[in-house]
C-alpha cells in the first residue's frame, strides 16, 4: 500500500484501477463511515476519530491511548536518473508529509512526529500513497516502520527503516531494512518485464512479540526480526515457504502484510495478487518452527490485518471483497467459525487498512486507508457483541 497498489502483483493492479481513480477517491470522501454490522445484530461500528491522511497499522501504548500510523499525502521529489525506479508504476515522487498520530479516549487526534517519507506512484497509475505502515511498543517505547523511503521511492538520501519515536516527536533510526533486503534477498521475487520489484521493499505489517519487533515485507516475501539494538535477522523466507504449496503468482510470491503472534506461535495473512482466479484465495497462516507454513484457515480477499480477541478467535480483516480489484465500501471484519467458515463482524468498510483490538475489547480499524484524499482517513471501532 498504499498496500494494496504496491505489495501486490501491481503492475497488473494499477492498470485496474487506475482509470476509475476520480470515480473511488470521489465515492470515499462522500461515503463517511459506511460500515454495517451483521454477526447476529451484537455488532456495532462507530466512528471514532476522523481527519487522518492514509490511515495504516495502530496499536494501543502503555498509556492507553491510540497510535495510528500515516502514510501521509505524498509529493513531488523525484529521483529519476539517480537509481533504479521501481518497474511499470514508477516513477516514484515523495516528500516528508507522513506521521505517527496519538488518539485520546475522545477521539481527538495529535501528531506526535512529523515530516516523516511519503511516495506516491505515478499520475498514470493513480498517484497511490505510502508512508510509515505500521506502529509498536516494546515497553513504554515506540517504534515505527517506514514503507516509502529509499532512493526507489522518489526521496534520495533515505532509506526504509525502522526507528524510534523520542518524547519530543523526533526520531532515531534503528535498523536500515532497505540495506538488509538488498543484501539478502528471498528466494521467489516478482521481476521480470510485469513484475513489481521494489529494490527497497514496501514495509507492512510489524508486531512486538518476545523483547523484539516482527516486520513484514510483502514485496520480497519475507519475515524479519528487529531487537532492541537494531540487530536484523529472518523469521521466515515466506516466498520460500510459500513456493512447494503451489500459491502466488507467480509461484512463491503471495504478497504476505498482516502478522500476530498468539499463544506462543506468530500467524501471518496475505494480500495475494489481483489477477482473475485469485478471489478468496488469501489464506491464514501459523510459522511452524521449522520455518514453514501451516495454513490455518482460506476463503478470504485481500486480507490486511488478523488479530485474537480475549477468548482466543481468530479474526481477519478484508480491505475489499465482491472482486479481484479494490471495489469501495466492501471491506469487512470476519472471525473464523468452528466449522472453518468466517462470519462477518462488520461490512461496508472503505478500504480499511488495519487494526487492534483496545483494553475495552473493541477492535478499532483504520478506515479510508488509501484511494482517499487528505484528512478524509478514519479510525472506526468495532464492539465485537458475543
Amino acid at each position: 500500500m498504499t498496500l494494496i497498489d504496491r505489495a501486490s502483483a501491481r503492475s497488473r493492479f494499477v492498470r485496474l484501477i487506475a482509470p476509475a481513480t476520480g470515480l473511488l477517491v470521489a465515492t470515499a470522501a462522500l461515503g463517511g463511515v459506511t460500515a454495517s454490522a451483521e454477526h447476529g445484530g451484537a455488532s456495532t461500528v462507530s466512528l471514532f476519530a476522523s481527519g487522518l491522511n492514509n490511515p495504516r497499522g495502530l496499536t494501543f501504548g502503555p498509556d492507553g491511548q491510540l497510535y495510528v500510523a500515516e502514510g501521509g499525502t505524498g509529493g513531488l521529489r523525484s529521483t529519476v536518473g539517480q537509481c533504479d525506479q521501481v518497474a511499470n508504476i514508477g516513477p516514484y515522487s515523495g516528500d516528508f508529509t507522513a506521521s505517527i498520530s496519538r488518539i485520546n479516549s475522545q477521539g481527538v487526534v495529535t501528531r506526535i512526529a512529523t515530516g516523516l517519507p511519503s511516495d506516491q506512484t505515478s499520475p498514470e497509475t493513480g498517484g497511490l500513497v505510502s508512508g510509515v505502515a505500521n506502529v509498536a511498543f516494546i515497553g513504554k517505547n515506540l517504534y515505527g516502520i517506514t514503507a516509502a523511503a529509499g532512493c526507489s521511492h522518489g526521496l534520495a538520501g533515505t532509506v526504509n527503516n525502522v526507528f524510534e519515536v523520542n518524547k519530543d516527536g523526533s526520531t532515531k533510526s534503528l535498523a536500515d531494512l532497505s540495506a538488509f533486503i538488498m543484501a539478502n534477498p528471498t528466494a521467489h521475487m516478482n521481476t521480470g518485464p510485469t513484475g513489481d520489484y521494489e529494490p527497497d521493499g514496501t514495509w507492512y505489517g510489524m508486531v512486538a512479540a518476545k523483547g523484539a519487533l516482527y516486520a513484514v515485507e510483502p514485496n520480497h516475501g519475507e519475515v524479519d526480526r528487529i531487537t532492541a539494538g537494531g540487530h536484523i535477522s529472518r523469521l521466515i523466507d515466506v516466498s520460500a515457504a510459500a513456493y512447494p504449496l503451489g500459491l502466488g503468482k507467480p509461484q512463491g510470491h503471495i504478497v504476505p502484510t498482516a502478522i500476530a503472534f498468539h499463544d506462543h506461535s506468530f500467524y501471518i495473512a496475505n494480500l495475494d495478487v489481483f489477477d482473475p482466479g485469485f478471489q478468496d484465495q488469501s489464506r491464514v497462516f501459523k510459522i511452524t518452527r521449522n520455518g514453514g507454513l501451516q495454513t490455518v484457515a482460506t476463503g478470504l480477499n485481500a486480507v490486511v490485518g488478523i488479530g485474537f480477541d480475549s477468548k482466543g478467535r481468530l479474526y481477519a480483516l478484508e480491505s475489499f471483497t465482491t472482486a479481484f480489484f479494490p471495489v469501495p465500501a466492501s471491506g469487512m471484519v470476519v472471525r473464523l467459525n468452528s466449522s472453518g467458515g468466517w462470519d462477518t463482524i462488520a461490512s461496508g468498510l472503505m478500504f480499511p487498512t488495519g487494526m487492534t483490538f483496545g483494553p475495552n475489547g473493541k477492535l478499532y480499524v483504520s478506515n479510508c486507508g488509501y484511494l482517499c484524499g487528505p484528512g478524509e482517513g478514519q479510525i472506526v471501532s468495532v464492539n465485537i457483541g458475543d
